[in-house]
């Protein structure tokens, strides 16, 4: 574990004369992996939760049908389908949540080039503290690097997403007639805001998902570059 730990460390302070110096120091068969090798270790590692796991939320019932990532309706809306039931709509309000997830399952497509141009940007520090850090250390490499460009993106794509699946329809209808039940209190929500944050967090969720499976599951390191890598972390 010391050498593992002496390694990486050296991999990020020593010049390439230095470091030669301490390898060579090193019993043999070591298994040492250069600074390439753990980077492109890790950046396969993200590639197989980008194509694995949110290519799966860009099917239909991705999001409304996994309970993990489910967009649910924002506290200010839950009022407005309780009423809508009780005055015997509730066909409406079913119709009014699938929608806001099949505009996110929609939306979700746009999102694997802005993490692939991540991955491919990630420099040889990142693929260490990620490694030797937590089980979703990748995970949250990526929200760190893409969440602003990932809003940027989907917004709009979301408010596309809403014509194109006729949820802007089903809720102008929605809050049409709760508005005009006497007495409540009048409601606009901005659903494309927050139809747009909940499709980012269900992407990381899935992420996540990846992440921990690699990191936990030697069966899941589905090539030789991915398990020499990880069996670092795993005697760290």
């Amino acid at each position: 574990m010391r050498k593992i730990a002496f390694i990486l460390v050296a991999f990020s302070l020593f010049s390439c004369a230095e470091m030669q110096q301490v390898l060579d120091q090193l019993p043999q068969g070591t298994g040492v992996l250069s600074q390439a090798e753990i980077g492109n270790g890790l950046k396969e590692a993200l590639n197989n939760g980008i194509t694995k796991q949110v290519s799966k939320l860009t099917a239909t019932d991705g999001f409304f049908k996994n309970e993990t990532v489910k967009i649910l309706l924002p506290e200010e809306l839950q009022t407005v389908d309780k009423k809508l039931r009780q005055i015997g709509m509730s066909k409406l309000a079913d119709e009014g949540l699938k929608v806001i997830n099949r505009a996110a399952e929609d939306a979700v497509k746009e999102a694997t080039p802005i993490f692939v141009d991540a991955v491919k940007q990630m420099s040889f520090n990142d693929a260490k503290n990620i490694l030797m850090g937590n089980e979703s250390s990748a995970t949250t490499y990526l929200q760190n690097t893409t969440s602003t460009a990932l809003y940027t993106k989907f917004n709009p794509v979301i408010k596309n997403s809403y014509t194109k699946v006729g949820a802007d329809k089903v809720w102008k209808e929605i809050i049409t007639k709760y508005n005009s039940i006497p007495l409540v209190k009048k409601v606009n929500p901005d659903l494309t805001d927050y139809t747009t944050k909940k499709a980012m967090e269900g992407v990381f969720k899935m992420i996540a998902v990846e992440e921990k499976d690699i990191r936990t599951n030697l069966a899941s390191r589905s090539s030789d570059l991915l398990r020499k890598v990880f069996a670092l972390q795993d005697q760290k």
